[in-house]
């Protein structure tokens, strides 16, 4: 079954991990391959936040929690859409430049510093407090509806989805 937490903290990984790759990046081309995926995750995962877990924490959060007594999940919730709305906005800045230019740069840069120091509280204060005060199978339904939320925005664009002829295709391609 899937854990809302897993999935969140597995998407947290892969966000941390694109932003790796864009320091192996050499051209702007490659620059523009990676951030187009990366900015358009980092939307959807904003989306996905605030769709799925976000509401889950201000109905089930830790309030009144004696081994957290900081925990607030509306301040939490608050903190959450304030760093989403930050990291949008430098996604879209980063939008209206070339990659790889002083002013794109500047703008991937304020959205890895913002996504890093938004993933770093979330996983210190939400995620620990809804892990304490959720039950299982509630973080097992937020696990479906999560993924179930990327699965309906899933695009394939531009994919050859047509079946290839085996034999055809080894010719084509030895």
């Amino acid at each position: 079954m899937a854990d809302i937490i897993d999935l969140i903290y597995a998407d947290h990984d892969w966000l941390r991990r694109q932003f790796f790759r864009l320091d192996d990046a050499r051209t702007p081309d490659e620059l523009a391959a990676i951030w187009k995926a990366l900015g358009t995750r980092l939307d959807a995962h904003a989306d996905a936040e605030e769709t799925v877990f976000y509401p889950a924490l201000l109905a089930h959060g830790g309030r009144d929690d004696p081994g957290n007594p900081e925990g607030d999940p509306e301040d939490e919730t608050e903190d959450a859409i304030t760093d989403h709305n930050a990291i949008r906005d430098a996604v879209r800045q980063s939008r209206l430049h070339d990659p790889g230019s002083e002013e794109w740069f500047e703008a991937v840069n304020t959205a890895r510093k913002e996504n890093g120091s938004h993933l770093d509280e979330e996983e210190r204060e939400a995620m620990p407090d809804f892990i304490k005060s959720a039950t299982h199978d509630l973080r097992h339904e937020l696990g479906a509806k999560w993924l179930q939320f990327y699965a309906e925005r899933e695009s394939v664009t531009g994919i050859d989805t047509s079946d290839k002829d085996a034999d055809e295709y080894i010719e084509e391609h030895s």
